[in-house]
């Protein structure tokens, strides 16, 4: 059975890509090419990639930036200062828009520079009933629907559904309907899947297979960690990069047919580290790892995988679930605690690093079976991701930053 167990997970991991931070103790020169002498304010790609999506000069993007990091700032000091809110995204035009719990906190955020507005149900009702939506589908995967998730702009769970009608998904799309207007169902989603390959050349491998490199962190005890996503290290492998070992799989939350959350660790070997700068596969030098500060739905976002390079779009939502479906012919997996994406990747990209700014978001978890981006930084896509702050609160770590 043991040995059926591990034959299973590796059909599923198949071999993420490799992500953004890399050991330095065996990454020598991985970084040529980040020849600038002073830190950017904001990576170049990712600018580009925005003025390009909002067909603005790169000028007005970078002014747009600048406009979401002073409002998330406004938004962090109302929280500080314990205002009753619910949340907050960024709408089309830029503006931040902060859920107050009620009229006289809408009035603190007003004060605040910040608009406000008081949503019927809110974030705090939202999550309820999609943690009832959770337990269903834990109970049974619903093939049929690929993700649910709360959308704080529509203020309502967001279900995704593929157009499979097995039993589970009759069960839970009724659940889910039972709660009228708050629910809402899109149809002609694709189905999901954890992105893995099996490339020649990998930058970190396994028993034969390919993975990715998360961030780097440190426990409670001092000890240096990789997070990364849970499925690249479910049979808690030792890792090895260029054929050096340098870590070893300890802990994940996640398993084949079962409930998971899609993240996990591994302990760093004595006389390597991880990497503070991410990667931009030449497209623009590297990225610092300054923070993880989680970005609020709407902001910009790019990545870094092994197969799709660099690639950026827009935060969706947090708080998604998700049915993988194993394309080896094993049960289908439903991942709970991730967050979704408009940016592109592919098959090989999963563990790849997410960054807002010079913020870590998180790792690459998987996306549409069939999706194939075009090659362009801000190719149309989408994609989900685990959180890296939520990996660093569960796990008790501090993010190594620059």
């Amino acid at each position: 059975m043991k040995h059926g167990k591990k034959k299973n997970a590796r059909r599923y991991i198949v071999a993420a890509s490799i992500g953004a931070l890399l050991s330095a103790g065996v990454a020598t020169g991985a970084y040529a090419g980040a020849a600038d002498s002073a830190p950017l304010k904001y990576q170049p790609e990712m600018v580009q990639a925005l003025a390009t999506t909002l067909g603005v000069s790169e000028q007005e993007a970078v002014e747009r930036l600048d406009r979401e990091a002073r409002q998330q700032g406004r938004f962090a000091k109302l929280r500080a200062e314990k205002v009753s809110t619910l949340g907050a995204f960024f709408a089309k035009d830029g503006t931040l828009v902060v859920n107050a719990a009620d009229a006289e906190a809408a009035k603190e955020v007003k004060a605040a520079g910040l608009a406000a507005r008081v949503p019927e149900r809110g974030e705090s009702e939202l999550n309820l009933i999609k943690a009832q939506l959770d337990a269903k589908a834990l109970k049974s995967a619903p093939a049929g629907v690929s993700a649910w998730s709360v959308d704080l702009a529509s203020d309502t769970v967001t279900v995704e559904v593929n157009g499979e009608s097995d039993a589970a998904t009759r069960t839970f799309l009724k659940a889910a309907r039972s709660n009228g207007d708050a629910v809402r169902v899109v149809q002609g989603q694709e189905k999901l899947e954890t992105q893995a390959v099996v490339p020649p050349g990998s930058r970190m491998t396994f028993n034969g297979y390919l993975c990715s490199v998360g961030y780097g962190a440190k426990d409670r005890n001092g000890k240096q960690v990789l997070v990364t996503a849970g499925h690249c290290i479910e049979d808690l492998p030792a890792l090895a990069y260029n054929g050096t070992r340098f870590a070893k799989g300890t802990h994940t939350r996640f398993a084949l047919g079962t409930r998971s959350v899609d993240m996990g660790i591994a302990t760093v070997d004595a006389g390597h580290s991880i990497g503070l700068d991410i990667t931009t596969y030449g497209k623009a030098g590297t990225v610092a790892v300054r923070g993880s500060q989680r970005a609020p739905q709407g902001s910009a976002l790019c990545k870094a995988g092994q197969t799709t390079g660099w690639t950026c779009g827009k935060v969706g939502s947090y708080n998604v679930s998700v049915t993988y479906t194993d394309q080896n012919g094993g049960p289908d997996t439903v991942v709970t605690g991730l967050a979704s994406s408009s940016v592109c990747t592919q098959g090989g990209d999963s563990g790849g690093a997410y960054v807002s700014g010079n913020q870590a978001q998180g790792m690459t978890s998987g996306g549409p079976i069939s999706q194939r981006c075009n090659g362009q930084v801000n190719s149309p896509g989408s994609s989900y991701f685990q959180p890296l702050d939520d990996a660093l609160k569960y796990y008790g770590l501090t993010l190594n930053t620059k």
